[in-house]
């Protein structure tokens, strides 16, 4: 017997809102089903970030100083057996620096860039932190513990979250001698990784003390960093899943 034209338009328009609309609709032998799936991993890699500096009243000389610099760190580096791939250096910029009208020559330049280094072996992380900020003119910015591969850890969680839907689903099923049918629509949504430890710490500053006729700046250490133990890092994601209800 065929439908009625209404009767079909309506089951029609039915079925286009379901699969266009996150919020799932009750439609016809169909169970709908939501889980949450984690994953936990250690920190396989590590950020180490630099800022270089210097300033001079030449330009070259400033560049040059800032350039050795960031050679310092990438020679230091490779002796603590990075990879090139896994040293970042930045560009190095040129700020001139004014005494009053700027129409008046610079009286000095400032150049500035970053270093990234990407380490694996944590137990290098504190040799090259102590080498390279010996020259005085690079500071140590932060350190961020991290996932190598995330991908890798947010298919697990993807993969846990939905075995938990399909059991409830089959499980909830069972209790009314049904069984599970095919997957008629999911949406999924990975939340970002989080509980990665970071550090930070203050640049080498300077403060002024008195000698004998007159004053003058000398360098301050920056406060001691706390330890180093990196965090556990959790991976999470949610899925939403209709089955169809044998």
């Amino acid at each position: 017997m065929k439908l009625p034209i209404c009767s079909a338009v309506f089951f029609f328009a039915a079925l286009t809102a379901f699969a266009q609309t996150p919020e799932l609709k009750f439609i016809a032998d169909t169970l709908v089903v939501q889980a949450d799936g984690t994953y936990d991993a250690d920190p396989d890699l590590a950020t180490l970030t630099f800022q270089i500096f210097a300033q001079d009243k030449e330009i070259k000389r400033a560049y040059d100083t800032a350039t050795r610099s960031i050679q310092h760190i990438v020679d230091i580096a490779q002796q603590n057996g990075l990879a090139k791939d896994d040293i970042r250096s930045g560009v190095l910029t040129v700020s001139p620096i004014y005494e009053g009208d700027r129409k008046k020559r610079a009286r000095s330049y400032y150049v500035q860039g970053d270093e990234v280094l990407k380490v694996r072996d944590f137990a290098k992380i504190g040799p090259i932190l102590d080498a390279s900020v010996e020259d005085g003119v690079s500071d140590f910015r932060s350190l961020t513990y991290s996932l190598a591969d995330e991908e890798a850890a947010k298919k697990k969680a993807v993969a846990e979250a939905m075995q938990r839907a399909i059991g409830r689903a089959a499980i909830a099923l069972e209790q009314k001698g049904q069984k599970l049918g095919a997957l008629r629509y999911m949406s999924l949504d990975v939340k970002q990784v989080y509980g990665v430890a970071r550090l930070e710490t203050f640049a080498t500053s300077t403060e002024t003390v008195e000698v004998s006729g007159g004053f003058r700046e000398r360098k301050v250490a920056p406060p001691p960093m706390p330890p180093l133990q990196p965090q556990k890092i959790t991976v999470s994601a949610s899925v939403q899943c209709a089955f169809q209800i044998q």
